[in-house]
């Protein structure tokens, strides 16, 4: 498929001064199961690193429930390979944009039913933030459910309102990536959102990778960004100084700043057999089989 999107660098942008961003093509791929549709559909958008084999096996496993899959190629389509070591060259805002897109392209064909939203890592923050309500007034429509797999929740909005879809976040406590902590501080301000922690878990913790060390990922910690009513975007560095975190240059000074590098991957054998069979449930109980 063939989406027109746009390439907006921060949630700011979208909130403020969407009409201008940058427009841009994007492409996706649309999995439908064997039989008669309409077919629930799961909006799948990939990490930092990009597409890999154990969001495959995710997918494998949905289609064969019953369930339509449209991977968003929210990188190749931008010619990035990844975006682990800056965040920066495409961001959540800009596959955030391509995320609704690919859900009105989906909502106008006859052989999709509701439509839900998965990603794993950068990709689980826009499956997370997805549901927030400022954004799906301005970008379109909601999702039907959300499963965002170990998100970046760093994000903290002034305005407390969002989609009242169901959402399962599913994250490893040992994450030293995008830490378990946000989320559990993010989580009661979200109607209908259930957490699945696994006990010893890394980033990643769905794949089958051996403990690996990224000596260049860029990393969260405790602080969070605030996005204020006007859709600012700021956080807190040291003795309460505030920065502004809405242009390509202060998200790139932060990082020099910070200096928040080096996490770990791991997949977790017990973990990954869950989160299989318990994302699948999920999607079926909650967009239909």
């Amino acid at each position: 498929m063939q989406i027109d999107s746009a390439s907006p660098f921060e949630i700011y942008h979208i909130l403020n001064d969407f009409k201008k961003s940058p427009k841009t093509t994007i492409e996706a791929e649309l999995i439908l199961p064997t039989g008669e549709g309409p077919f629930p559909c799961v909006v799948a958008l990939h990490g930092s690193k990009g597409w890999m084999s154990h969001h495959q096996d995710h997918i494998e496993s949905w289609v064969d429930a019953g369930i339509a899959v449209c991977k968003v190629y929210s990188f190749s389509s931008r010619e990035i390979d990844s975006t682990v070591n800056d965040q920066l060259s495409v961001t959540h805002a800009m596959m955030l944009v391509d995320a609704f897109r690919t859900r009105s392209a989906l909502e106008k064909d006859p052989r999709i039913g509701k439509i839900g939203i998965a990603g794993w890592s950068l990709g689980g923050t826009v499956a997370l933030y997805s549901a927030w309500s400022p954004l799906t007034k301005i970008l379109g429509g909601t999702f039907d459910a959300h499963v965002p797999f170990y998100p970046a929740a760093h994000i903290r909005p002034d305005i407390k309102e969002w989609s009242g879809s169901p959402m399962l976040i599913l994250h490893g406590d040992a994450d030293d990536w995008t830490p378990l902590h946000l989320v559990e501080s993010l989580i009661p301000e979200i109607p209908n959102a259930t957490l699945q922690t696994y006990a010893g878990a890394h980033h990643s913790f769905d794949s089958e990778r051996e403990l690996t060390w990224l000596p260049q990922a860029v990393r969260l910690r405790k602080r969070t960004a605030r996005i204020d009513k006007k859709g600012r975007m700021s956080g807190v560095l040291y003795f309460g100084i505030r920065w502004p975190l809405n242009e390509r240059w202060q998200r790139k000074w932060v990082i020099r700043f910070l200096r928040n590098r080096g996490a770990h991957i791991e997949g977790n054998p017990v973990a990954r057999a869950d989160s299989l069979e318990r994302a699948k449930q999920f999607l079926v109980d909650n967009i239909g089989h």
